[in-house]
């Protein structure tokens, strides 16, 4: 009999693996969990609490608690009725032990259990349970404590019942695997944004988290929801009307929930969810909701005749300028879209949503006729000034579309065309230019001097901002466009560095520069493009020594051990513009050994609650912020 023959090309019916159990997550996480740096690490905390979520949804459980323990693990804890015990009759073997080691297992797939879930969009404990080095989960069920261990997602022992206990949950341990994670410390900031905002979600539901590596605590519980939740976002700004506007309805299998308020400012802030998820890049609902508001508050503004019947509609952005909006919408079956899948594409949404918002808020214009008016004036005012804008817009444009040779004169550019590599110093200053410009490799490094402070657009309409020089000058340099207008794929350089003296001067352009950067081009911080110099505050000389100091505790440090023999130069950097071209080279521009910032956002609400709180028109919620902070600020100047 001949022997068959192998395929050239080494490929044949051996070459197919079939991967068992949790081993393909093991494999393969990124496919489970996007990646195996912070984000994919985080994803697992937020995959446990999920499943808490769901009990809060179903109305069974009333309190969830996250701690970080001092081994790095982290424990899940919640009053829900507790994973089934049970063995399951198809596998017969516990159903904790199922939904554990078996992928897309659990309660949520048929009508019976959960007539919502957020885990829905999830990957399930089970990958939990893969990526772990080990994984303990206690369930508190039939007035009886089971418990059951497992390493990296195969069980080491049998499910066992303990001590009598009266009541009901689940808590699971689990301590990231370090073979798959680049580094499984967690962050308390990305734990502590989710969590209070789950709070605000569900309201009433009382969530703590705690960190016995820090003793850092947390407890929220908001019992007013996403009024409370409006009201944190819109602190430190004169609002109308004075509480948010809040209601909910459930139509046909939806339920949606709402709450509105304007402030005194120009920008607009809506967060929507599907099922607890944040849908990032809006949907169904979002759209919803913006097209009720357009068509009710234009109704209304031809009803007391201040638009007449030969003008023109108000369109959405003006209707929308400074609305803070939180809109939560609650479905069996939702459809996620969009790159990183946070779109709500389910179609039939869409008018439920415009339905009863426009039911909900026409009730209470009508009964509130001076809110009404004031709501309508704003956005007249807001129209007004879009048309100046638009102008304003329109030459900004036109630079971009022009040559090289005709950006802002001030822009000292890099020679290299690839934005890849090509970086933008924001720079303080004409004394800190010319350093700048000289110092720098001018094949990937571009220098744009800013004169003065750049206006606060927290207090500014897009006409104004646009109209102001430096901006105007930072937006075609960039050659981005600016809001609805941006296109992050034109964008001239891919680092932008904002580099200003270490002052109170300095400290407060980077404000102002953040402000901007967060309100009219977020998309730049989210793709990872803005950073901030880390320039040196002393040079310490002694003899042929010399070295450059960042931080107070490092001169400290260094003056005990070079004091001993004396003959010590000190020069305290008060500016850039103190420092020759090769000081400012080797210290702060040179990529080898400068130390610089990547600006990361990791709690969109508290950033807009900040940028409000700094920025904004209110003194007293800034005075307190800084009284609140005072111990913690670095780099003080004083």
């Amino acid at each position: 009999m001949a022997k068959k023959k192998s395929n050239k090309h080494g490929y044949d019916a051996e070459h197919i693996q079939v991967l068992e159990g949790l081993e393909a997550v093991r494999r393969r996480p990124s496919m489970y969990i996007g990646s195996t740096s912070s984000r994919g690490l985080h994803h697992l905390v937020f995959e446990v609490v999920d499943n808490s979520i769901d009990e809060v949804l179903a109305g069974y459980c009333k309190q969830i608690k996250v701690i970080i323990n001092e081994d790095q693990s982290l424990t899940v804890t919640d009053d829900g009725r507790g994973i089934p015990v049970e063995d399951h009759p198809q596998e017969k073997r516990p159903a904790v032990e199922v939904v554990l080691t078996t992928l897309h297992s659990g309660g949520k797939f048929g009508n019976d259990s959960y007539k919502v879930a957020g885990g829905l969009h999830g990957v399930g404990v089970s990958v939990v349970n893969a990526l772990s080095s080990w994984l303990e989960v206690e369930v508190y069920r039939n007035g009886r404590i089971y418990k059951q261990r497992y390493e990296k997602g195969a069980k080491v022992s049998e499910l066992k019942a303990s001590d009598s206990v009266n009541k009901t949950g689940t808590r699971i341990t689990f301590l990231p695997d370090g073979e798959i994670f680049e580094d499984t410390t967690f962050d308390n900031e990305i734990i502590i944004q989710r969590l209070r905002e789950l709070a605000f979600l569900n309201k009433g539901t009382k969530i703590v988290f705690k960190d016995t590596r820090s003793g850092r605590s947390e407890k929220f519980k908001y019992d007013g929801g996403l009024s409370e939740y409006v009201e944190y976002l819109n602190q430190g700004k004169e609002t109308v009307p004075s509480k948010p506007l809040y209601f909910q309805k459930s139509v046909n299998g939806f339920d949606v929930e709402l709450a509105l308020q304007y402030h005194a400012g120009y920008a607009e802030v809506l967060y929507s969810y599907a099922n607890n998820i944040h849908t990032q890049e809006g949907g169904t609902h979002e759209y919803g909701f913006k097209v009720s508001m357009t068509r009710l508050i234009n109704d209304f503004a031809r009803k007391i005749g201040v638009i007449k019947d030969n003008q023109g509609n108000l369109s959405g952005e003006d209707i929308r300028e400074g609305l803070t909006a939180v809109l939560s919408v609650k479905l069996l079956d939702p459809q996620f879209e969009g790159q990183t899948k946070t779109k709500l594409g389910n179609s039939e949404v869409r008018s439920v949503v415009d339905n009863v918002c426009y039911e909900g808020v026409e009730a209470y214009l009508e009964q509130n006729p001076a809110v009404t008016r004031r709501i309508i004036e704003k956005a007249l005012r807001a129209s007004r000034a879009r048309e100046a804008a638009r102008k304003a817009r329109e030459l900004t444009r036109r630079k971009n579309a022009l040559e090289i040779s005709n950006l802002p004169g001030k822009l000292a550019d890099c020679t290299s065309k690839d934005p890849g590599e090509s970086e933008l110093f924001l720079v303080e200053g004409d004394s800190a230019g010319g350093s700048a410009k000289q110092g720098r490799d001018r094949h990937f490094q571009a220098i744009l001097p800013l004169r003065g402070k750049i206006l606060n657009v927290e207090k500014a309409r897009l006409d104004k901002i646009l109209a102001n020089e430096e901006i105007r000058a930072l937006i075609t340099a960039l050659g981005t466009g600016i809001e609805s207008e941006f296109d992050i794929h034109k964008t001239r350089y891919q680092k932008i560095i904002i580099m200003t003296d270490a002052d109170v001067d300095g400290s407060h352009i980077r404000v102002l520069l953040l402000t901007f950067f967060y309100r009219f081009m977020p998309q730049l911080i989210d793709s990872g493009f803005i950073y901030i110099a880390q320039p040196p505050l002393y040079q310490v000389k002694k003899g042929k020594k010399m070295q450059y100091l960042f931080r107070e505790e490092e001169l400290n440090k260094l003056l005990n051990e070079w004091t001993r023999d004396g003959g010590i130069s000190l020069q305290r950097y008060k500016g850039l513009g103190e420092m020759n071209p090769d000081q400012l080279w080797e210290t702060t521009m040179n990529p080898e050994s400068r130390i610089i910032k990547r600006v990361e956002l990791v709690d969109a609400m508290k950033a807009d609650n900040i940028f409000s709180v700094l920025m904004g028109d209110k003194v007293e919620p800034r005075r307190k912020f800084i009284e609140d902070n005072a111990r913690t600020v670095q780099n003080l100047d004083i």
